[in-house]
């Protein structure tokens, strides 16, 4: 009985691995709001950081986050750098800035797992003072992000914070 357990086990151990190596090699999360400003305004609150922090749901994940800003204020260039111990450690930089319809940065995360992953900003004018806008991130997916990816949804999981983040930038720049 206990041989058969065991070589059960081992088969649904197998099975997973072997289901995990069949997923796809790379992700894409991605969320969209309509937000009732002008793209300008919505740009200035992306493509600078520290305006960026100030909406940016994992800026809000635990007491205790440091973080640290480099190169120019705003713009390709502008970096930002964070540890904590419930968003891990990394480093985001900006790698194309064009107002006020798109800003890309590239995403270095060092814990708790090293990924390098790129995230975008794109800002479509729908109408007067309405801008359509999308936040996504995509990446490599090796092995163990695509064993984890069985067990986590990442979309799911990343798609809660780029929801609460554009919702907290609709907050913040509809009030203007």
């Amino acid at each position: 009985m206990l041989a058969t357990i065991i070589l059960l086990t081992l088969a649904a151990i197998a099975l997973l691995l072997i289901y995990a190596a069949t997923r796809p090699d790379s992700f894409r999360v991605t969320r969209t709001m309509v937000i009732k400003a002008p793209a300008a305004t919505i740009f200035s609150m992306i493509n600078d950081l520290k305006l960026f922090s100030s909406w940016n749901p994992c800026e809000g994940k635990g007491p205790g986050v440091k973080g640290s800003y480099s190169g120019p204020a705003s713009g390709v260039g502008a970096g930002y750098a964070w540890d904590g111990r419930k968003v891990g450690a990394g480093r985001l930089e900006i790698t194309d800035s064009v107002a006020p319809t798109k800003v890309a940065m590239k995403l270095d995360f060092v814990k708790p797992f090293r990924a390098q992953n790129t995230a975008e900003f794109t800002l479509q004018a729908a109408g007067d003072k309405l801008t359509i806008v999308t936040w996504a991130m995509h990446g490599p997916s090796p092995y163990l992000g695509k064993l984890i990816g069985v067990v986590f949804n990442i979309d799911s999981r990343v798609g809660k914070d780029f929801e609460a983040g554009l919702a907290n930038l609709k907050a913040l720049t509809e009030r203007r």
